[in-house]
């Protein structure tokens, strides 16, 4: 991997990309509470025609610690990211912890976005007492409560197995306070204010972050567009990489057509709005 150092941390990522489309702007993915690059499967990562950018955020995967313990803190570096890559106008996608990270960003810094696409989040990310008491105690127990959580019970077990072996790569105490982080995000009363466009994917059978929540940040985001992906849970994306980079892709495409009249593909349930 890559690494650049903004202020006192280093960054580690991976750019991926070629023959690349120079209408289309840069991708950025982040990943969501104690996963990595990795979390974003290839057909995403390799979007085709598309400069993309995959980071590890700080104190996961390959960037040394400490974590963030504020939404707003990861957004700070996500800033001195782009700055340091000198990326003026790009699409940032976030999934779950990074989708709120990502809504944060395009609220305080919209004017260098070209679009936001929010994955399996929301604008507020209420964690159970449970869970948080679970990751402060029991982090074997916790983990594998998130991995059952985030599946549906007909995934390939080698998925599963992958994530909670991801998961458990964490210092404890950086996924404990990713998931602090998490519940104590909240910016519903700000959403309305948001004036770039946004892609919206949920899973239907989503258990951490339930589709009621991509459904309000449709309704209140007015350039948005929603897509609830049957036959998926919290990592949608892992589940349906082909449908989900084929929303991305037209979504990119869409943002680089002068005339704003690509179309979307519809969901794989029908449900797009």
């Amino acid at each position: 991997m890559e690494t650049i150092v903004v202020g006192n941390r280093t960054i580690a990522y991976r750019r991926y990309g070629r023959h690349i489309d120079a209408r289309r702007p840069p991708l950025l993915l982040l990943h969501g509470a104690g996963a990595n690059h990795l979390i974003w499967p290839p057909q995403l990562r390799h979007l085709p025609h598309t400069e993309v950018y995959a980071l590890d955020l700080p104190g996961h995967g390959a960037s040394p610690g400490p974590g963030c313990s504020s939404i707003s803190a990861y957004t700070e570096v996500v800033r001195d990211f782009v700055d340091a890559l000198e990326l003026p106008w790009f699409v940032l996608a976030g999934h779950s912890m990074g989708g709120a990270i990502a809504l944060d960003f395009a609220l305080a810094y919209g004017y260098r976005l070209a679009g936001v696409a929010l994955v399996a989040t929301g604008a507020q990310l209420r964690v159970s007492p449970a869970l948080l008491d679970n990751l402060a105690n029991d982090f074997e127990e916790a983990t594998q409560q998130i991995v059952a959580y985030s599946y549906m019970p007909a995934t390939p077990s080698r998925l599963k197995e992958a994530y909670l072996r991801l998961l458990r790569d964490n210092d404890p105490r950086v996924l404990y306070t990713d998931f602090v982080a998490c519940n104590a995000f909240d910016v519903r009363d700000r959403l309305r204010s948001l004036a770039i466009s946004a892609l919206i994917i949920c899973g239907n059978k989503d258990k951490m972050t339930p589709p009621a929540l991509g459904i309000t940040l449709h309704d209140q985001i007015a350039d948005s567009r929603l897509h609830l992906v049957d036959n998926a849970a919290h990592n949608v994306m892992v589940e349906q990489p082909a449908c989900i980079a084929e929303f991305f892709s037209a979504f990119l495409s869409e943002l680089s057509d002068d005339d704003g009249d690509a179309s979307l593909p519809a969901s794989q349930d029908g449900g797009s709005e």
